[in-house]
């Protein structure tokens, strides 16, 4: 996947320029944003438009944020987010939008991200995300299933 295709691909499941203040076209104008702070509408589009991932839970481990903020972010839709969650929100919609390229459809995605993988040592590719280290091991992971090596 290329950087633009990449960029875009993430920018629409945020919700394009009607939640973001503006679309980045590259990973340096996406760094500026981050920095910036994503607006908590655009992190409250990508929440309500997930097909089948609905736990509060999954999201929690995911996002890295409690239940009860990520129920506040729900509810309160003004400001932004912290540059670190905003940068966790961002990872996690770079592989959902990953995943979806490699597996086909967003609820193909979506069922891998909370189902055991082989290739991780049947865990959760959800779980993996809470760490930076697991969520490489995650993109590798992603990256073997497009070119077709699985172990």
């Amino acid at each position: 996947m290329s950087e633009a295709v990449g960029v875009a691909e993430v920018v629409k499941l945020f919700g394009g320029r009607s939640t973001l203040r503006w679309e980045p076209r590259t990973a340096l104008e996406a760094h500026q944003i981050l920095l910036e702070g994503l607006p908590k509408s655009s992190f409250v589009y990508l929440i309500a438009n997930l097909a089948v991932i609905k736990t509060d839970a999954a999201l929690e481990t995911a996002l890295g944020m409690s239940l009860r903020t990520l129920q506040r972010k729900k509810k309160d839709i003004e400001g932004t987010l912290s540059r670190e969650q905003s940068g966790r929100a961002w990872k996690f919609a770079e592989i959902l939008a990953k995943a979806t390229a490699v597996l086909g459809s967003r609820e193909e995605a979506e069922r891998w991200l909370e189902q055991p993988a082989l290739g991780l040592d049947r865990r959760r590719p959800i779980d993996l995300l809470a760490t930076p280290a697991g969520t490489q091991l995650v993109e590798d992971y992603l990256t073997r299933l497009e070119y077709g090596v699985y172990m």
